[in-house]
């Protein structure tokens, strides 16, 4: 608009001024090394102002000219973008019928014009990986890095989980490692971790995890308790396996208060400490525990224990029916550990004591052993009858 309003104002001058000038237009000479351009200053004027003129025109055909280039390009990149985008939701509707062939294709296609073109290449990775195809989705993997720029992390969980799927344990446990160095808190990085830990059995890493898993909530607490349960178990394993009941007994005593109070790791200790014969320090640990509460999985244990003290772990019991009342397991516990005495007759009111409060088809096999050796056949007999149609009902139950 500044152009054309000085445009009209050389005009108007030239029209006001011009006839003012007409008998003294003046002279010019403009003289090169062959030509000599003779005028007027009024002839040079209007020769300025065409020039202008067709300067003004040439630009607007040249504006007009990009200005279509460029509205031609907007129109291609939207029309890419929505295609990108049909494909998409297409590949969404594919993904739930489960036709992951037609899910990479259609993510892939126009995805680098995808609103989010680094989750489509990820999503395709994983479709290929489905379907058996490593070589295709690691091809996937590699151009959502390279649209991923600086944040690899979403590229990093989908490696970690393509490894977890074809079974690359041990890179998974590398990859996993990387992901808790950048993002120890990240919920899917744990769901990870505890996947690869599990399968490499690395235990304490597993432990070491779980106060993160707790704070964020990964999972309910019944499900990270048993996680906590199942790495302490495979830490004693392989203490057993490598140092055995010396190892497990040092490596106890380092632990917290809070663990050694677990009865539910007293009894998996005490489990570890018979399967290496050491019966006398797994008859400590059981007797300690049940002073402090009854446990029916220490109950289980005592009668796998060989100890030269039977008499502890029955005084022990009888101060759990004196305390708490007696209980089927209880008196069936104390049944076993009579039996192994030989005091029968004690053995076998404790076998009747345990059947009265509920049927057993172990019970019912152990007193009639017992009656056997109190010379009692025929009752032996109907014991086992008894335990016999138990058995078979069972299954139909």
């Amino acid at each position: 608009m500044l152009r054309v309003f000085l445009l009209l104002i050389l005009l108007i001058a030239g029209i006001v001024i011009g006839p003012m000038v007409a008998g003294h237009q003046g002279y010019v000479l403009i003289q090169t090394d062959n030509y000599n351009i003779e005028t007027s200053v009024t002839g040079l004027i209007i020769i300025l102002i065409v020039s202008l003129s067709v300067l003004f025109v040439i630009e607007a055909i040249l504006r007009r000219v990009f200005r279509t280039g460029a509205r031609t390009r907007r129109w291609f990149v939207g029309r890419k973008g929505h295609n990108a985008r049909r494909h998409t939701k297409a590949a969404m509707m594919k993904l739930a019928e489960g036709d992951y062939r037609q899910v990479e294709k259609l993510l892939t296609r126009d995805a680098e014009h995808a609103e989010q073109p680094v989750v489509n290449y990820l999503l395709a990775a994983e479709a290929a990986q489905q379907r058996g195809d490593d070589i295709r989705a690691n091809q996937h993997l590699e151009r959502a890095m390279e649209a991923a720029d600086s944040d690899q992390l979403p590229v990093d969980i989908t490696r970690v989980r393509l490894q977890l799927a074809r079974n690359e344990n041990h890179a998974a446990r590398h990859g996993v490692d990387h992901l808790l160095s950048i993002a120890p808190r990240h919920p899917e990085v744990l769901r990870l971790a505890e996947q690869a830990f599990i399968r490499t059995h690395a235990w304490q890493a597993l432990l070491d995890i779980l106060p993160a898993m707790r704070k964020v909530r990964v999972y309910e607490e019944v499900k990270i308790d048993a996680l906590a349960y199942q790495g302490y178990t495979g830490l004693m394993d392989q203490i057993m396996e490598n140092e055995g009941s010396e190892g497990l007994n040092r490596w106890w005593r380092g632990q917290d208060r809070k663990t050694r109070g677990d009865t539910r790791l007293l009894a998996a200790l005490a489990e570890h400490l018979i399967e290496c014969n050491d019966h006398e320090t797994a008859q400590a640990i059981i007797v300690k525990g049940l002073k402090n509460q009854k446990d029916e999985q220490l109950l289980l244990l005592i009668p796998r224990l060989k100890t030269g003290d039977p008499e502890q772990l029955e005084k022990v019991l009888r101060l759990q029916i004196k305390q708490q009342g007696a209980t089927p397991l209880l008196n069936s516990t104390i049944g076993q550990l009579l039996m192994k005495r030989g005091e029968w007759q004690g053995a076998a009111e404790a076998f009747r004591a345990a059947l009265k409060q509920r049927p057993d088809a172990h019970d019912y096999a152990w007193l009639a052993d017992v009656l056997d050796r109190l010379h009692l056949p025929e009752e032996s007999a109907q014991m086992r009858r008894d335990g016999l149609l138990m058995t078979l009902k069972s299954p139909s139950q």
